[in-house]
């Protein structure tokens, strides 16, 4: 689908709007950056649009110009300072007609919050903690300096849009920032709904699953993403102890993860967890699985729950997911508080219970992601780039 951009009065005719979009850093298992890499490739098929990427590094993107920011740092808090700095000053350099944010650099004209607002992160994060994590965690200079930059950034008078992946996000910055509703827009992340299909189960559900060891009519709850504390690996492999037929895929990165093994023994769960690590494709796990569990204790909105949804599979997550706002109790998924440990092992059940019901729950599923196409994502981004074109000054 090719994507026209009408034509602005604040541009000379035959101009290009030049949109810079600012990451830091890429990491192929990373939401954000998959965000990123899919808005830019839909961005760059449109007319009248040249898309600049402002990063430390990134993957190779066709019809993208990159400009790389990549200043000396020791250190996070250096690191962000030094980025935001250098970034601002490229984009400065440059003119840039729009200049989209996906970090917390006060400036910018479009903030992406694809990262939630780090203060009530850091408020559900002292939930798991006791004692002397909570004192380190108050202590923490990168945390004080993320939550300053943050407000800074909210609060700048050049801040004229900010996009949030879901209206928990929303929601979340109008109690810390008191924004006007009219600073905001909801897109909800985009997927390709062609690539993450339930057909993925013809292909590898039965290879897959003879490759892992896994049986052929075994339930499977996948989990994919980095990050297995915050993501709640701990306690997915809690929640499946009281269901012994329940097979669980872990695919993803972790420094720990010999400890989450450890624990997967412990649980007396090991022989039904499979610890995959990172995967350049995940498509294949999708088409071995019947169900997506990811119990994070914080996720603005994960690319991997729409993914599943496009694949047909329900998803079991938290409260404090912004995809739990695609979901219904029984419909295409379940929702519970990510630390009520009894609510997740009775949604893991009742995900099993309803078992002559799946092909149903993978029809809703589906159903829920088509809509969230990249194209549509392109064309809510464009319809909201046109608006703050035409209110530029002349």
């Amino acid at each position: 689908m090719k994507l026209i951009l009408i034509e602005q009065p604040s541009q000379e005719a035959g101009e290009c709007i030049r949109l810079a979009i600012v990451r830091q850093r890429y990491n192929p298992a990373g939401g954000a950056e998959r965000f990123v890499s899919r808005a830019l490739d839909a961005l760059r098929q449109t007319a009248g649009l040249e898309v600049a990427l402002l990063a430390r590094k990134w993957e190779p993107l066709v019809g993208v110009r990159a400009i790389s920011v990549a200043p000396f740092y020791l250190g996070n808090v250096w690191r962000d300072w030094g980025f935001a700095r250098a970034a601002r000053r490229v984009w400065q350099r440059e003119g840039f007609d729009l200049v989209q944010s996906h970090e917390r650099i006060a400036g910018c004209d479009i903030y992406r919050a694809g990262d939630g607002v780090h203060a009530h992160w850091l408020s559900l994060r002292r939930r798991t903690l006791h004692g002397l994590g909570r004192l380190a965690l108050t202590l923490n200079p990168y945390h004080h300096y993320v939550c300053r930059t943050e407000r800074q950034m909210f609060l700048d008078p050049r801040l004229k849009l900010v996009i949030c992946n879901a209206n928990m996000v929303k929601d979340e910055i109008q109690r810390y920032f008191n924004l006007p509703e009219d600073r905001f827009a909801v897109i909800y992340n985009g997927v390709d709904t062609t690539a993450f299909h339930p057909s993925l189960a013809l292909t590898h559900r039965v290879a897959g699953r003879t490759k892992w060891h896994i049986p052929i009519d075994a339930p499977l709850l996948l989990y994919v993403g980095s990050g297995f504390e915050r993501k709640g690996v701990a306690r997915a492999l809690s929640a499946i102890v009281a269901h012994p037929d329940v097979h669980l895929l872990i695919v993803g990165h972790d420094k720990h993860s010999a400890r989450y093994q450890r624990l997967a023994t412990q649980l007396g769960v090991a022989t039904r967890v499979h610890f995959c690590g990172a995967q350049a494709d995940v498509k294949p796990f999708y088409g071995m699985a019947d169900g997506f569990l990811l119990p994070t204790l914080y996720d603005p909105f994960p690319n991997v729950c729409v993914e599943a949804l496009a694949c047909g599979l329900p998803v079991l997550t938290s409260t404090t997911c912004g995809a739990a706002e695609l979901l219904e109790n029984g419909v295409n998924g379940w929702v519970v508080d990510a630390l009520d440990a009894p609510a997740l092992s009775a949604a893991v059940g009742g995900w099993v219970g309803a078992r002559d019901r799946w092909k149903e729950l993978a029809l809703a599923a589906r159903k829920t992601a088509e809509p969230l196409t990249l194209e549509r994502m392109a064309e809510k981004l464009l319809t909201h780039y046109r608006v703050l074109l035409n209110n530029l000054p002349q």
